[in-house]
Order: structure tokens, then sequence, then C-alpha cells
């Protein structure tokens, strides 16, 4: 054995000090958009029941969300609004006073310094779930444009700091960004959900959002989960088209599409750590199955092991506790 020659990469992890001297990869807060359901009604604070841990909250009871984020310092937070009323064009998705933009204010104005993100879509605004106009049961993409610009330019006068367009519409990106430029908001910046796929890990939120398709599926215009280069053929589009992050949804199961976006282009990267990969985890913890502290932040830490450089998850309020030890 004494002449055996191999390499001693035990050495490096010989202590704590020592792994964490030559650790690649590191989680913080700053790291995390925070999701936020809000909907209408007074004194609403529910559990979503397929997403323990995480509520729709009424206008009355949004701000002790709000603080508690805040009080976390996590620096950002996405707000989905669930209206009451629901028309075929989504009429309240672009409604200076519908909830969503009601709460954007109502945020800003509690909290000026915190970064209040716009989901930009018209799902849980139609009567019948799809995220464009429909016409003899085909969504419409070209006549989809015009109401989703629209919906971005209401959310920024509402004093959105970021529109973050979800509906993957062709030419989304490029629609709201001539719509925020000409509106005189070209300062806004666009967090395009670039690399949206078709998928089961969405289940959850649709409870959430009510939003859920009354007909069909919404695979002609979310990707098939099969396929990779068309990632970056949606990205790329995405980039000519003005978006200034790319976003990748979901994420636990794509962390290889991730990585693809990360490699290929130079703008910061998102990854969606969607309701379902929320809820399994959930599920898991509250059965005695697993350490939920651990795996949250291993999974966490391998979106941004992957490249994600922001991570929007709702495990954000927990993550942070754990991290700083609160």
């Amino acid at each position: 054995m004494k002449d055996l020659k191999f390499n001693r990469h035990r050495r490096l992890r010989g202590s704590a000090n020592i792994r964490a001297m030559v650790r690649e990869t590191g989680l913080y807060k700053e790291d995390f958009i925070y999701p936020i359901f809000v909907v209408e009604g007074e004194n609403v604070k529910q559990e979503i029941s397929s997403m323990p841990g995480v509520y729709h909250f009424s206008m009355d009871r949004l701000g002790e969300e709000l603080d508690e984020v805040v009080e976390l310092g996590i620096p950002s937070v996405i707000l989905f609004g669930v209206p009451n009323d629901k028309d075929a064009v989504g009429s309240e998705a672009y409604h200076d006073h519908a909830i969503t933009q009601e709460a954007i204010r109502f945020a800003k104005e509690r909290h000026p310094e915190l970064l209040v993100i716009a989901d930009t879509c018209l799902c849980q605004y139609t009567d019948h779930g799809h995220c464009g106009v429909i016409e003899d049961g085909v969504i419409l993409n070209d006549e989809s444009l015009d109401l989703l610009a629209r919906t971005a330019v209401s959310q920024a006068k509402a004093g959105a700091d970021i529109i973050a367009p979800s509906n993957m519409m062709d030419g989304f990106v490029a629609a709201i960004r001539y719509g925020l430029d000409q509106a005189g908001f070209q300062h806004i910046p666009i967090m395009s959900y670039a690399v949206k796929y078709a998928s089961a890990y969405y289940g959850p939120f649709r409870e959430a959002a009510h939003s859920t398709p009354q007909f069909g599926d919404r695979k002609t215009y979310q990707m098939d989960p099969a396929n990779r280069l068309e990632a970056l053929r949606e990205a790329a589009s995405d980039v000519e088209e003005g978006a200034d992050y790319l976003m990748v949804k979901p994420a636990l199961s794509y962390l290889d599409v991730v990585r693809e976006v990360r490699d290929n282009f130079n703008l910061p990267i998102v990854a969606y750590n969607v309701s379902g990969e929320y809820a399994m985890v959930k599920a898991a913890a509250l059965n005695g199955w697993v350490d939920e502290e651990k795996i949250v932040l291993e999974t966490l830490l391998s979106m941004k092991r992957a490249g994600a450089d922001i991570i929007m998850t709702y495990h954000a309020k927990d993550a942070v506790r754990w991290l700083e030890g609160k």
C-alpha cells in the first residue's frame, strides 16, 4: 500500500470550518421572492388546504403578512390577486382598482422599500381559467397580447416594481415592453416566465388562485416537459423582446434546464419552486417522514447550484428562520 497513489479529497471535508471555507454555493435571504395570495372580503386569513402554512389574505389582513416578510428581511414579494368577479376576457386583470392593483398600492404604501412584483396573467381573472382570449375553443394568441399589455400598465400605475408575465403567449414580452414604454414606464423591468412547462406540479396553485381551466389544458401554450432545446428558443425570444430576468418554472424537476439557461444567457435567472414541490415536502414533513429544515434548505441550495440567482418559493419565511437561527 505504501506505493499506492491517489487523491485525498477528504482533506477538504475534515471539519466544519474547512467545509465552510471551500463551500462553492451559498443560500441567503436576499435570494428569495415570497408569493402572497390576496382575496376579496374582510378578515380573511384562510389556510390553503393543499399548501399548509400558505394563506389567502384579504386586504385588511395583508399588512400582517407583509410586516412579517419585512421583519425577516425578505426583500421581495410577488402578489397574486384572486378576484370574485370573472368574465371571458379577464377584465378584472386590467381594472385600475382590481384586487391585485389595490394590493400593490397597499404594499408599497406600507413598506415602500419592499420590492413588489406583479404576476401578469389572465387565468385567475377569466371564467374559463385560460391565460388568453378564447374563440370557438381556441386560445387566441395575438388578441390576448393587448389585454396582457393593458394589465401590465395598470399594475405599473399601481406601483409595481417589476412586471412578471406568466402567460406564455408568443410575443408577450414584446407586447408588454411596448405597452410599458408607451405609458412612460420604461424603467420598469420585466421578469419573464420565459420557460414555463405544462406541469402537473401546479395543482395546489390552481386551488390557491382559483385558476383551474374549465375545459382542456394549457399544453398549446405552455411547454412540453420532454423538451430541453425548446427552452433555449423560448428564452432567446424573450431576451430579444426585452426581458430583464428569465424564469424557469417549475424548478426542482427542471434543474438541467436552469443550468442550460444559465449557461446560455447573461440575464438574472429565476427558479420558481412551485406549489406542488412545496406541498410534497410539507406532506412528508407533517407525517414525520423527512426532516423539513434539511430537505428544504438542500432543495433550495440545489436551485442555486444549478445556476439560479433568485428563487421564488413558498418556503421563504421558514428558510430565512432556519438560515439565521430565528
